[in-house]
């Protein structure tokens, strides 16, 4: 491939994963010092990057895809962050609801698609900030959590969840500096400690929490009375009660923008789809002490994003693989996938693409179906190329006029 670093490793599909031991030069378990996880086991998981609405609708046409590739279905977890977690919950609420002909469900663009399509074309993330910093007893982060619970997931609970797949919503503790989970079977950290199988808990909250990007919307604080959650054992857990009693939580793309971890550490096959955004170089950048702070925590993120893209391919390039599965991005050239076949997506256009802002603030239906366009295209050669070995042919766009 022209691009080395875009050469993960096969999959076949419907097969069961003999998952090869982790090669020690990887340390796959250990992208950050953590709590000791098993060998991983047999499983297809699916992880949605943040980034905003931009993320939301290229994942959105991803799962088109995967859905046309009968490997929906197959999903053992969906773990996301963000504008991901923005996705998955749509994806999670409607699973029940899902009409299944054979491998494929023939209402998932009514049923997903079309309502993320129609918050994607609303107004909300500036007068979700001013209302909420203004109106007592509310933050923008609760009153985000409201909107998506209107416009979106109606009241569902994570209890309310599937068993499978496991749908994992991940947020940043910005007190004790590691993720916290939210999903049917847990909720919590390895540091603070874990509630098993949550009751009452809106998925519209675990996806605000996931969504709290800093500092307009972070953070989005849990309270909990004493001896709800539990210490945990370990030797980095926190003695102090003071961190379950208040849970201050923010954007899980703070510590894993790929939303990757936790599937990385339980599953043997691993799709990502990375529709974040990346810090560009500028020969003038601002470098007033306000600005030039923002710079270098953008650099940060950078940096951070790179060593997990470079984990994940390493992962997927070793002999033997530490993984299977293949990744995919909204700056991917589908091009690098050396496919005869892809659809047409010129690269000054996709680039454009993955320029477009992550807020939610009306965004017209021409750019969203763009989006979702890019989103399927890139899963389409990306799964054609790694992961699926029967020869289909490429897909067709699900909306018209291409990416633009």
């Amino acid at each position: 491939m022209t691009d080395p670093d875009r050469a993960p490793a096969r999959a076949a599909r419907n097969t069961p994963v003999e998952v090869p031991q982790p090669q020690e030069t990887l340390a796959p378990n250990a992208i950050q010092r953590d709590e000791p996880q098993p060998k991983p086991k047999p499983g297809l998981a699916l992880c949605l990057s943040g980034g905003g609405s931009r993320a939301m609708l290229f994942h959105a046409g991803a799962l088109i895809r995967l859905n046309e590739a009968g490997l929906l279905k197959d999903l053992d977890c969906v773990s996301s962050v963000s504008g991901g977690s923005i996705a998955a919950g749509a994806l999670a609420v409607a699973w029940k609801d899902l009409a299944w002909t054979g491998d494929h469900a023939t209402n998932l663009v009514d049923l997903v698609v079309k309502p993320l399509s129609s918050l994607a074309g609303k107004r909300i993330d500036i007068t979700t900030w001013i209302i909420g910093t203004i109106l007592p007893g509310q933050t923008p982060a609760t009153r985000f959590a409201d909107q998506l619970d209107k416009h979106l997931y109606h009241g569902t609970t994570l209890d309310q969840l599937p068993k499978k797949p496991l749908f994992v919503f991940n947020a940043t503790n910005l007190a004790s500096c590691v993720l916290w989970v939210f999903s049917h079977e847990e909720m919590g950290d390895y540091r603070v400690g874990k509630i098993k199988n949550p009751a009452g808990v809106r998925v519209a909250t675990a996806v605000a929490a996931s969504s709290a990007f800093p500092p307009a919307y972070a953070p989005l604080r849990l309270e909990f009375a004493d001896g709800v959650i539990a210490k945990p054992s370990g030797r980095d857990a926190l003695d102090d009660d003071a961190f379950r009693r208040s849970v201050p939580l923010g954007d899980g793309g703070i510590y894993d923008n790929l939303g990757m971890e936790f599937a990385w550490k339980r599953y043997g096959t691993v799709l990502v789809s990375d529709g974040g955004g990346e810090t560009a170089a500028n020969s003038k950048p601002a470098l007033d002490p306000p600005r030039q702070i923002v710079r270098v925590m953008q650099i940060i993120d950078r940096q951070v994003r790179s060593l997990r893209k470079r984990t994940l391919i390493a992962g997927f390039k070793s002999k033997p693989p530490v993984r299977l599965g293949t990744f995919w991005g909204i700056r991917t050239a589908i091009a690098d996938y050396e496919l005869d076949d892809v659809l047409p997506c010129p690269v000054p256009a996709t680039l454009r693409l993955a320029e477009e802002p992550t807020r939610l603030w009306h965004m017209p239906i021409e750019r969203q179906r763009r989006l979702m366009n890019w989103g399927y295209a890139v899963c389409d050669a990306a799964l054609r190329k790694h992961v699926l070995r029967d020869g289909r042919k490429k897909g067709a766009f699900p909306f018209p006029g291409g990416i633009g």
